[in-house]
């Protein structure tokens, strides 16, 4: 690999472990002393953390639009600023109010960010080249979450400090992101085509990745809580569940290979189940090896579900590749919405037990929703 292109890639790498770690995840890592110090309810820290989800979906639909029109190199930088943007002010938050609208525009670059990418990548490397790349970038989320670990580790309750770091990091990988990606916008070949045909395929993507999305809450928004009620975590502990997550979430870059080699809805089983226990047993921990090995189970689970969702909506989609994509992850985040506030009400309600097992439920009942292609069930 040349340097330009191994420069995309090392850029593009911690651009999506900036927007995905740093300005989303990371909020429910630190979530326990944020809520202490401005007296956060679960249920409002639940709608706040939907709000991170709301800003991705709002930004997903337009950053296909913005990269046709003005090219990778400034809807990848946009994405960059406006993550650094959202990150200080979450440092800078002096209330709930004000927190809340920094989470939805840290949480918008998460939407920015993959589509000029994808879009560097296809201009920039040949075509058998790019599925390598773009899986070597899309790892940048395990890589982001991993990485918030050690910050909570070091800092604990020192929540700005944390976010401090994170916004002049977050400045620092889009300057190298500037200099590295294409500039030229794709050409009209590659532009959306109107509204894409909604077929029984595209259907059971969207409910699948929507009650995927809505139960990995569960976890991306309230591990730090769940963990502090049941095993007394500090910030700094629960750092350690994040680590797990990233570290073992880097597996989902074997989701190709495992499509390929067992089918695409035994692989989509397997892992929500894993998926439903991992967030079962975080929910329910009562000893630290407990809560790490769930938090394992569920980052490898989820990164590799994502990876699911994005071959699914090819096959899907299998003329318009991109949209594809757009409509499974943004079918994920809409779940995200609906679930962080949903659990947090039940999690207030009910404790984290009965919280826990319905959230699991809502993981398994993806599985009613297996993909059948429309050809096939023509045949059929």
């Amino acid at each position: 690999m040349d340097r330009r292109n191994l420069a995309l890639t090392a850029s593009g790498f911690f651009l999506i472990a900036v927007c995905y770690g740093l300005a989303r995840f990371a909020f429910g890592l630190f979530l326990p002393a944020i809520a202490a110090d401005l007296s956060l309810s679960a249920s409002f820290s639940g709608f706040i953390s939907g709000g991170s989800f709301f800003g991705y979906c709002l930004a997903i639909v337009a950053s296909a639009g913005l990269t046709e029109r003005f090219g990778p190199r400034f809807v990848a930088g946009l994405a960059g600023c406006i993550a650094a943007t959202g990150i200080f002010g979450i440092a800078l938050a002096p209330g709930s109010v004000m927190l809340a609208v920094a989470v939805l525009f840290a949480g918008m670059s998460t939407g920015l960010a993959s589509p000029p990418l994808a879009a560097a990548v296809a201009q920039q490397l040949p075509p058998e080249r790019q599925d390598r790349t773009n899986t070597l970038i899309n790892a940048g989320a395990s890589g982001g979450v991993a990485l918030s670990a050690p910050a909570a580790f070091l800092l604990g309750g020192n929540w700005r400090l944390a976010f401090a770091i994170f916004a002049a990091v977050a400045l620092f990988v889009t300057f190298a992101v500037i200099l590295s990606t294409p500039r030229k916008a794709p050409t009209s070949d590659d532009r959306a085509r109107g509204l894409p045909t909604v077929n029984g395929d595209v259907k059971r993507l969207v409910v699948a990745a929507f009650l995927m999305g809505a139960a990995s809450t569960a976890v991306w928004s309230f591990g730090g809580e769940l963990t502090r009620r049941m095993l007394g975590w500090t910030s700094g502990e629960v750092g350690n569940l994040w680590l797990a997550i990233g570290v073992l979430g880097l597996s989902g870059g074997a989701c190709g290979q495992l499509v390929r080699r067992f089918g695409l809805n035994r692989v989509h089983g397997a892992f929500l189940m894993m998926l439903a226990a991992g967030s079962l047993v975080v929910a329910t921990a009562t000893s630290p090896a407990m809560a790490l090995a769930g938090g394992g189970a569920f980052g490898a689970a989820y990164m590799m579900l994502t990876g699911v969702y994005l071959v699914w909506g090819v096959r899907a989609l299998a003329d318009r590749p991109a949209t594809g994509i757009t409509i499974g992850f943004l079918a994920i985040a809409v779940g995200q919405v609906a679930g962080a506030p949903a659990f947090g009400l039940l999690l207030d309600a009910t404790g984290p037990m009965v919280a826990g097992i319905a959230f699991a439920l809502v993981a398994l009942s993806a599985c009613a929703f297996p993909r059948r292609p429309v050809a096939a069930s023509r045949a059929a």
